[in-house]
């Protein structure tokens, strides 16, 4: 085994320490080693290495030239309401056409919610507890039902979960969805490497791999095949969000409208900022380009500054909802231009040169990671719009406090509760009742709006009412 072709590739690659304790283990590791090996591009972490480690490498976003990014205003806070109407006739014609289908990014486990499995599984409703991934299967559902074409639905795992995720949907049917239609596939994995770029073990029998950001969707899509379907199937737009936020409106057709009539290939929603310093990405315009400004990479002082009206100048909080054309990921995927890579100091658990395990107090290597949204600057005619965050964004990311299962949960309350005070529904005073709507009854408010005109008599609104 010591002749094995990728052994000596390492070798020849400076790269070696990968196979040290290769002759200690047994076939069946040594095998599981060879694996894991044969994933990583070893020119591409090479290059890597003499860039982004190099000591004259560029510290973080260059400010220069930077001002805030033009975004289509919400009608109710100034948009034209007749341009609004028209996006989203010519959203709804490329639903009704089989033009669009859905992303979802899935690979996170519920860690950091105390929750031991895919984020997906996780309960989120406020009354039936569905798992998110229930809660986006029933909208993918109701549009296809709405517009009279099925969606195709592709969905990134890790390798964490991705045998867990394909088995939770397999024991719920698919949550009424067509199986031909959900794709699975993984994310690729980037090797951490120490300071001076040399590639880590986790343990004797396996490398420090980690998933290569959302960034690395683009080419996962490439590689799994996705784009090759999408391509029999008819499909040229993808609805792309993350697995955390079940407010989102994974299918919405005016966004696609604004996306489709600015011939754009990449299309972003933004809300204003809730405060000067909220910690979200930011758009903007730099050099002739459309870009996300990491809020660590903008200054305080720069966060700060408000414009003629005292309103916060850089106010364009991304939210990770973004539209992409087909061929445009394609092109991102396998041309010359590539999204960039960043770095990102972290403290690896690893092996000694005796092969003792080690965890680390303080950062002892870098991972490496790419981020979806790098690609807005390389897109023709990018388009931003405003969304309203009570109608799209709540995500579920801690245990507790801000973006917490019980904030999202009042969210979703308050949300439902809106549906209904618009539908004319008599709320009881004081504190809204605890109700919950299926996708399948309303996904967002027109189809929300359509199911309740039809239901007569209409049920009261109290604690415990599922409307599905």
């Amino acid at each position: 085994m010591k002749n094995h072709p990728v052994i000596a590739a390492f070798q020849q690659a400076g790269q070696g320490q990968v196979f040290a304790f290769f002759d200690q283990l047994a076939p069946a590791a040594q095998e599981r080693l060879l694996a894991e090996a044969a994933e990583i591009d070893l020119a591409e972490v090479d290059g890597l290495n003499r860039t982004l480690l190099a000591k004259n490498a560029p510290a973080g976003a260059t400010l220069d030239g930077l001002v805030p990014a033009p975004y289509e205003l919400w009608p109710e806070h100034g948009g034209d309401p007749q341009a609004w109407a028209k996006a989203k006739a010519a959203g709804e014609a490329a639903l009704r056409a089989g033009r669009v289908g859905a992303f979802m990014v899935a690979g996170g486990q519920g860690t950091r919610l105390g929750y031991d499995g895919p984020k997906g599984t996780f309960p989120v409703t406020p009354l039936k507890r569905k798992p998110l991934f229930h809660v986006f299967a029933e909208k993918i559902l109701a549009a296809g039902r709405r517009y009279g074409r099925p969606l195709h639905w592709f969905i990134m795992t890790s390798h964490a979960n991705h045998a867990a995720t394909a088995a939770h949907f397999a024991e719920h049917e698919y949550f009424g969805l067509e199986p031909g239609r959900v794709h699975f596939f993984r994310q690729g994995r980037m090797p951490a490497v120490n300071f001076e770029g040399k590639i880590l073990l986790e343990a004797k029998d396996a490398i420090a791999l980690s998933p290569d950001g959302h960034g690395g969707s683009l080419r996962a899509l490439e590689r799994s095949g996705s784009l090759d379907l999408m391509q029999r199937e008819g499909i040229d737009i993808l609805s792309y969000f993350q697995v955390d936020n079940p407010l989102v409106r994974c299918i919405d057709p005016a966004f696609l409208g604004w996306h489709i009539l600015g011939g754009s290939e990449m299309s972003s929603k933004m809300v204003p900022k809730a405060y000067a310093r909220e910690k979200v990405g930011v758009f903007c315009r730099q050099n002739g380009k459309t870009v996300v400004v990491e809020y660590s990479d903008l200054p305080g002082a720069v966060q700060d500054e408000t414009d003629a009206r005292g309103q916060i100048r850089f106010c364009s909080g991304s939210i990770a909802i973004h539209l992409l054309d087909r061929e445009f990921v394609r092109r991102m995927a396998t041309g010359a231009t590539a999204l960039p890579w960043h770095r990102a100091d972290k403290k690896i658990p690893t092996v000694d040169a005796t092969g003792a395990a080690v965890k680390p107090e303080k950062p002892n290597g870098v991972k490496f990671e790419m981020f979806v949204f790098d690609a807005l600057p390389f897109a023709r005619h990018p388009v931003v719009i405003e969304t309203l965050r009570a109608d799209d964004f709540s995500p579920v990311k801690n245990a507790e406090g801000v973006d917490s299962p019980q904030t999202c949960r009042e969210d979703q309350i308050k949300q439902f509760g809106r549906w209904l005070a618009a539908n004319g529904a008599a709320l009881p005073p004081g504190t809204l009742p605890a109700v919950e709507v299926s996708p399948l009854f309303g996904y967002d408010e027109d189809s929300f709006a359509a199911a309740w005109g039809k239901l007569s008599p209409k049920p009261a609104v109290r604690d415990g009412l599922y409307l599905e």
